[in-house]
């Protein structure tokens, strides 16, 4: 039989919070992140989109200067979340060679990499710093909490646009069941509020133009949804061997029960309407926990408040959970935080651990209308309290490139009361 694969540590930089805690009393009091930008790239590019979620906490309030200096934005936002969940699972000795590292991101250093074209137009090749190479690579957060946490079972970097946190969680559930790991930092990290793509997403039509009213321009499944709020952040989760936690006596937040991943192979950016693929994963991740439809009571769904894109999630989780849906309760928390692509999966895995473990669902905020061909039951205004027993959540993420992935967490207690 596989083992089972707890989570016993979270940790999370987002624009709703600095750290979990933060983060989560905002998620449940339904706190926008989004907010307009006041640098100066904005006008010098004429930029058709002025707002962003930003991090809250800056990471230097983590990281030392040295270390800030030797690392992009999007590392350090990796190491803040990785080191706050290493630290909330309260592990002291480990076996390091059974400690792994997946940590994703979808963009990469884009910061550094820009930067650096940048220096070498203006200034030429010989000043072009010598830790570009390290700082721009995608696998700079993976390879940067691994060399933080001394984990040397591997160092895992999926980059699938906006499904690569959650497909972290996909790995690092199966190092440990196929015993290569007994534990895993698994996450992911985002750094992308900068002129090129924010301009190159606009030029997409994903972004809302809702420059008078950033705050509620993130409105997942509202008839006037007009595109994503770009976000940045990382979310971070430890995952462990559920023998190895209860040897330690771990606090336990849930299982990682199930997990899943698929591909649409139908268009580079277009989710497939009929939401075939994001079916299958969903299907997939419930046979792969050894659950049915009925076990689910609630789901952090995708939904990226663009025109296209809630509609086929919906068909989705119809097609997978059938009439059972109309007894989910739905969060779309980037009504909140806004779209972290490579690190929204992990941030909002967290929040549905969170939600498993207090039995509280958090707030889907701006939704003042709500599309009648997503007749999902959307928590709104207040926290929606979860049935006691054994429960089941599900978090949703799909990428451009067709890429979807799934988690289902399973409760392993009683509701925790929020301290």
């Amino acid at each position: 039989m596989a083992r089972k694969v707890v989570i016993t540590g979270l940790g999370a930089t987002t624009p709703i919070g600095g750290d979990v805690p933060t983060t989560w009393r905002n998620a449940l009091k339904g706190v926008s992140g989004a907010h307009t930008l006041t640098d100066e790239w904005v006008e010098k590019y004429d930029l058709p989109v002025h707002f962003a979620a930003r991090v809250t906490n800056p990471a230097s309030e983590v990281l030392s200067r040295v270390e800030a200096k030797r690392m992009d934005p999007s590392t350090q936002f990796a190491v803040v979340a990785a080191r706050e969940a290493w630290k909330d699972s309260g592990i002291e000795e480990i076996d390091h060679d059974r400690l792994a590292v997946a940590f994703a991101t979808g963009i990469g250093g884009v910061w550094t990499l820009l930067d650096a074209w940048d220096t070498l137009r203006e200034k030429g090749p010989r000043r072009v710093l010598p830790m570009t190479v390290p700082m721009l690579m995608p696998n700079g957060p993976a390879a940067a909490v691994s060399l933080d946490l001394g984990a040397r079972a591997g160092a895992h970097t999926p980059v699938s646009a906006c499904a690569s946190g959650t497909e972290a969680m996909h790995i690092g559930l199966e190092l440990i069941r196929s015993g290569k790991a007994d534990v895993v930092m698994a996450g992911g990290a985002e750094a992308a509020i900068h002129p090129l793509p924010m301009a190159a997403f606009a030029a997409m039509q994903a972004l809302s133009k809702r420059n008078d009213d950033p705050e509620h321009a993130s409105r997942p499944y509202d008839v006037n949804r007009d595109g994503f709020v770009m976000g940045e952040g990382a979310g971070a989760l430890v995952l462990e061997a559920e023998e190895h936690a209860l040897a330690r006596g771990a606090r336990i937040y849930g299982e990682l029960a199930g997990t899943s991943v698929t591909a649409d192979a139908y268009h580079i950016t277009a989710p497939d309407p009929q939401g075939l693929g994001a079916t299958r994963a969903l299907k997939a991740a419930l046979f792969d926990a050894r659950a049915q439809a009925e076990d689910v009571v609630h789901v952090n769904a995708h939904a990226t408040s663009t025109p296209v894109g809630d509609r086929p999630e919906y068909v989705a989780l119809r097609a997978a959970l059938g009439d059972h849906v109309a007894n989910v309760c739905v969060s779309a928390t980037k009504s909140q935080t806004g779209h972290l692509l490579g690190a929204s999966g992990a941030v909002e895995s967290v929040l549905t651990v969170l939600a498993v473990y207090h039995r509280l669902a958090p707030v889907t905020i701006n939704l003042e209308n709500q599309d009648p061909e997503i007749p999902l039951d959307v928590v709104t205004g207040t926290p929606r309290e979860l049935p006691g027993g054994q429960i089941m959540a599900l978090n949703n993420s799909f990428g451009f490139g067709g890429h979807n992935a799934v988690v289902a967490v399973r409760s392993t207690g009683p509701k925790v009361e929020l301290s």
